[in-house]
């Protein structure tokens, strides 16, 4: 387990009430509500507080700052009919968290400024009126960057998805965050659903040192493929070709392009037949030049143009003409009806040891913007998690 950078945080406490029925917890600009420095609830305040939440101050402009975060906090009321109350234990930061941040139309509405911050969370429900979750069952949800939260009854699900009780596989609970939850799961469709990537092709991975990638060089090693990890540092690419890459170029090093080509022809490999995209820009492009006659490309991400939105060069982007290139972005809830699928193949492959998880950990609910600033910055190996 990695220990996280420590960095210094500079943000601002609100105390806020919360409305059970409302789906939206919201720092209400009312005279009642004041701000202080960030600190712990004092023993008189904890009875009347029941959730810390992490939520934007402003709308990030380029890479996300410590200033872009403010903490808030919600006062309690007793459960409802068929509510529950879960404490979260783990806590995921993503990529993908960063297009939320925009006030711009996707796929998912963006966070709103006050409003608390959702994301994956492992936690154990500790108070219940809800016999289908009883107190001590764990459970995997969407309302992270908290530290608890009150599910059921007549609250709407946070992220749009109901909490699912976590079956008992033997993995550790954080792994419900990686290779057996979204990040596992996104890397499994994307190579062998989306890429339908073959044993015996070539495959380049993008950002193979990250959560995801990582786990798609390991997925496809078992699947007999051969690899090619790009990551960012001799560190880095040491650790990808640990967990099986054939390959891995430092794009930290050199241009990607030359680097791709000298890999390819060490490995007696001529052609890309799937690339797994974590990046964008010149790895996308240098896939393409390298690519093989309908090759397949899977978008999972683009984090080289999250925080930088100038215009992308693609010098190789006529090649999908010719050689009928597929390209096809996608997003785990596209594959829903196939997540039985993905977690009795991907139960095998971690029993078996094909694939195994590592975190990059930051301790404390406070350093959950850190975490996620991390992303950008190179600071995680694996999966970036907080434990609360």
């Amino acid at each position: 387990m990695t220990r996280g950078l420590e960095l210094d945080t500079s943000t601002s406490w609100i105390k806020v009430h919360c409305h059970r029925n409302s789906k939206k917890l919201t720092a209400r600009k009312v005279g009642a509500f004041r701000k202080h420095p960030l600190q712990q609830p004092t023993n008189e305040t904890k009875k009347d507080i029941y959730m810390r939440a992490w939520a934007l101050k402003s709308r990030p402009a380029g890479t996300p700052v410590a200033d872009n975060f403010q903490m808030i906090e919600a006062a309690d009321a007793p459960l409802g009919e068929g509510e529950y109350r879960i404490t979260n234990s783990w806590l995921s930061v993503d990529p993908y968290m960063r297009g939320r941040m925009n006030d711009v139309k996707s796929y998912a509405p963006p966070f709103g400024i006050g409003e608390a911050m959702t994301g994956g969370a492992v936690g154990t429900v500790t108070e219940s009126n809800n016999a289908d979750y009883p107190v001590g069952c764990k459970v995997l949800h969407m309302a992270g960057w908290r530290d608890t939260v009150v599910a059921g009854g007549n609250n709407p699900p946070e992220g749009g998805m109901p909490p699912v009780k976590l079956p008992d596989l033997g993995v550790p609970d954080q792994h419900w965050l990686s290779i057996i939850g979204m990040p596992g799961g996104t890397a499994w469709f994307g190579l062998l659903k989306v890429g339908a990537a073959k044993e015996g092709e070539t495959v380049f991975v993008s950002a193979a040192a990250g959560a995801v990638g990582s786990t798609v060089t390991q997925i496809a090693k078992a699947k007999g493929m051969t690899v090619i990890g790009s990551a960012g540092g001799a560190d880095k690419c040491a650790w990808v070709k640990e967990i099986g890459a054939d390959a891995c170029i430092d794009y930290k090093s050199g241009p990607v392009l030359p680097q791709l080509r000298a890999a390819l022809k060490t490995l007696g490999k001529s052609d890309v037949y799937v690339y797994f995209d974590n990046v964008g820009g010149e790895h996308l492009d240098a896939a393409l030049a390298c690519a093989n006659e309908r090759a397949r490309v899977a978008i999972c991400g683009m984090i080289d143009v999250y925080n930088n939105q100038q215009p992308q060069s693609m010098q190789y982007l006529p090649m999908i003409i010719g050689l009928r290139i597929k390209i096809e972005g996608f997003l785990y809830p596209d594959f829903a009806a196939q997540v039985p699928e993905f977690n009795a193949d991907m139960a095998k492959l971690i029993a078996s040891g094909a694939v195994k998880g590592r975190e990059t950990v930051m301790e404390g609910l406070e350093k959950a913007p850190d975490a996620f600033i991390g992303l950008f910055t190179g600071a995680n190996t694996g999966k970036m998690l907080v434990k609360v």
